[in-house]
């Protein structure tokens, strides 16, 4: 696996510093040689000229080349690479599985969470104190407000619902809380942002536009790559595709049940930001639907020096060129195991035959919507001979009822919130996973901005037919943005126009499309 490797190559490890990106921290320390101070590459003081750096995989590395720890960032409290280390990782982990419960609507306890994290709930929050200068109660109160105040908002949800939806037991706490941070009452705040022609009447999951999202991005914004992605990987009765909106069905888990419906998407290049709209059924969750749609269209991210570093690509460089992530870690984990030596197109083919065999349906207004993915526990459950009966070879179906009863067992948690190291460590313990289906994995469940796929077709093809074993050590000077540098490799290959794929066509035999996101790699052992 790339995924975990300490970008030690000077150029790679100075981009990463410049950035303070946090998920370097603990990877690798920077010494400073007109200082003789090394910091972790989180410091915020002033970077230095990249001319007086060192870099060195461990603290223990950079006192041995005679460099002091730093009084301001404390290297002490990098994070190590295991889950037990305390960090500023750590904390970083435990708040983003703070908002992720959050926007789930499912319960919080420090108890297990700190559990989860291989830590006492004592020690979570004197470290989480130490990031975020507030306690891990605190941080949870605020983000279910800011769920509240946006479902108060977009939504025509009673109050007492929207206070359930955001996590409090009772709208009593619900209130109490509301005035104590916002000085007022969750009814007046809706009425102050209502339109003065806002319609009162409930609306049903058929009225298109119940419940619309505004999701800016950050500029510069590839909007053409991300539409052809969204049309060029149809999964039949999940997703579809018409005049420039994509839709799909969606289950997502929401107070410890889950609900079900659908979502569409616009890429509104003129605003520079996406627009949702979200099925009446999926309101209560609306805090789960944006956390996923802004994975997916990676609209956090700010590519300028992204960009930068990649300008000398072979064949050029697209800007604001995002790294799809998903709506679902299982079902794309499960699609990227499916694109195992063969091609997107049969992938999807494959895909969309899992669907309707074990998928449940689902009614929508929508031309093609017919059925939400499969769950972990039906593929699970499943007889291994109607999988086969599928199309879908021994291996691959031993592979995904492996995923499955690990997802559905609480094993494996695929989620971007989850620590990458342990995850990926899990996830490749499963028979059938190998290094491309775990670095696509880390790219696009995980958001990992320093994924590598060398065995991938799509990479092969774009660099000339050069080999892993060449193209890996060219791949260093992308570091630490190579899965950036995949989707650049990808752009430029040629374009196929989409087919609807068949039920009953050789999957072997189906055209390969535009976008290589689950090529088929040279041999996924």
């Amino acid at each position: 696996m790339s995924t975990p490797d300490t970008p030690l190559q000077s150029d790679a490890a100075y981009r990463a510093l410049s950035t303070r990106d946090a998920r370097f921290d603990g990877r690798f320390f920077v010494g400073v040689t007109s200082t003789g101070i090394y910091c972790r590459p989180v410091c915020r003081v002033r970077v230095p000229r990249a001319e007086n750096c060192r870099f060195f995989p461990h603290a223990a590395a950079a006192e041995q080349g005679g460099f002091r720890p730093c009084l301001r960032c404390r290297p002490e409290l990098a994070p190590g690479l295991s889950l037990t280390d305390t960090s500023r990782t750590l904390a970083r982990t435990a708040a983003s599985m703070i908002e992720r419960a959050v926007a789930d609507g499912l319960p919080v306890s420090l108890a297990d969470l700190a559990g989860r994290l291989g830590v006492t709930d004592r020690h979570l929050r004197r470290i989480f104190a130490a990031e975020f200068d507030v306690s891990p109660i605190d941080w949870l109160t605020t983000h279910r407000l800011l769920l509240a105040k946006q479902l108060l908002t977009d939504t025509r949800l009673p109050v007492t619902q929207v206070a359930l939806a955001s996590g409090f037991g009772s709208l009593r706490r619900f209130n109490d809380a509301f005035a104590s941070h916002y000085r007022l009452a969750p009814g007046a705040l809706r009425k102050a942002g209502e339109p003065r022609n806002a319609k009162t009447a409930p609306v049903t999951a058929h009225d298109a536009g119940d419940v619309t999202l505004t999701l800016p991005w950050r500029a510069p914004y590839d909007v053409a790559a991300m539409r052809q992605f969204l049309a060029n990987r149809p999964l039949p009765g999940v997703e579809a595709h018409a005049e420039g909106v994509w839709r799909r069905t969606l289950r997502v888990p929401h107070l410890q049940t889950h609900l079900t419906g659908w979502i569409s998407l616009t890429l509104d290049e003129t605003r520079g930001a996406a627009r949702v709209g979200v099925s009446a059924s999926l309101a209560p969750a609306l805090g789960a639907v944006r956390r996923r749609v802004r994975h997916l269209l990676d609209v956090d991210t700010d590519t300028t020096s992204i960009d930068a570093a990649l300008q000398n690509l072979p064949g050029g460089m697209r800007p604001g060129l995002r790294v799809p992530g998903c709506m679902d870690g299982f079902e794309t984990t499960v699609r990227i195991i499916l694109g195992q030596q063969v091609t997107v197109a049969a992938a999807c083919t494959l895909a969309g035959r899992l669907v309707r065999r074990f998928g449940e349906p689902v009614s929508t207004p929508h031309e093609g919507l017919t059925h939400l993915f499969p769950t972990a526990q039906a593929l699970a459950e499943a007889d291994p001979a109607h999988i086969g009966e599928l199309g879908i070879v021994r291996t691959r179906v031993g592979a995904l009822q492996a995923l499955a009863r690990a997802v559905s067992e609480g094993v494996l948690h695929l989620d971007r919130s989850e620590p990458m190291e342990q995850t990926l460590q899990n996830l490749q313990s499963l028979p059938g996973i190998g290094p491309w289906t775990c670095e696509l994995v880390a790219m696009r469940v995980l958001g990992w901005p320093d994924a590598f796929p060398a065995s991938d077709i799509g990479v092969i093809n774009a660099l000339g037919g050069l080999k892993p074993a060449a193209s890996v050590p060219m791949a260093e000077a992308w570091r630490p943005w190579r899965s950036y540098a995949v989707l650049q490799l990808w752009q430029q290959l040629p374009v196929a126009a989409p087919k609807p794929p068949s039920a009953t066509a050789p999957a072997r035999t189906a055209a390969l499309t535009s976008l290589h996101l689950d090529t088929p790699p040279q041999a996924n052992t």
